[in-house]
């Protein structure tokens, strides 16, 4: 009888829990949208699997009498959602394994996010809390297919980190620098200079940005073709 109760009470709950977690995917992937455009590690994907997850283990504890029993009298009361806070701190560890730093590439945001969210369906599962581990499951997988086409067809902002080395007799000013950038449709985020009288050189190091990933191949080929520029490297940061 108690287990029928509390089926009929978690059935009752099924439309605000199931608005609670559609609401978490759009608010989610609102923010992350934001962060995709401007060409951030963390984007889409990842910033709705953590909403959707957080929003998760809220529902487990907000509706807590719909799968926990109220104890009756005589026996010792226990919090079960401490349990579920350990368990989550765990697999933040095994997320922040995941990501992997190569060079100014970060990568494994989305698959920590994954973990994180299986981790927390996996203790709506075994709390007996079935229909939000179930919305939350299908609202996760839809995110890691779906946002994913939605991502790469999305247009967004590519940063890179660029080095340019002149020879130290035709050093170009920055505003010509300036304008060869902005020729290939660059924009200056930070610019940083050093000079090597040693080695006669003298180099420009900076973070650009493009609307269109395509821009950097066409840099490079322009700097390939300066007889000026003794050495040059482009770093993508995504």
């Amino acid at each position: 009888m108690n287990e029928l109760a509390a089926a009929l009470r978690l059935g009752d709950l099924g439309l605000p829990i199931a608005l609670r977690l559609v609401a978490s995917v759009i608010i989610g992937g609102a923010i992350g949208l934001e962060r995709s455009y401007h060409g951030r590690p963390a984007g889409f994907r990842t910033h709705t699997l953590v909403c959707l997850s957080t929003c998760l283990l809220m529902l487990l504890t907000f509706y807590e009498a719909a799968w926990f029993p109220a104890p009756s009298q005589g026996r010792v009361v226990i919090d079960p959602t401490r349990l579920a806070q350990g368990i989550m701190t765990g697999i933040g560890f095994i997320g922040a394994g995941a990501i992997i730093k190569e060079g100014f590439s970060v990568r494994g945001l989305t698959t920590a996010a994954s973990l994180w969210i299986t981790a927390a369906i996996g203790i709506l599962v075994g709390a007996g809390f079935y229909l939000p581990a179930l919305v939350g499951t299908v609202l996760a997988l839809g995110t890691l297919s779906v946002f994913r086409w939605v991502e790469i067809r999305m247009p967004m902002q590519t940063y890179a980190h660029l080095v340019m080395r002149f020879a130290y007799e035709a050093i170009p000013s920055e505003a010509e620098m300036r304008r060869l950038l902005a020729a290939h449709r660059f924009s200056i985020g930070s610019l940083h200079y050093r000079l090597d009288k040693d080695r006669e050189f003298f180099e420009y190091s900076m973070v650009v940005r493009t609307n269109r990933a395509r821009n950097v191949a066409r840099l490079c080929e322009h700097l390939r073709s300066l007889d000026t520029v003794k050495e040059f490297r482009v770093s993508p940061t995504d």
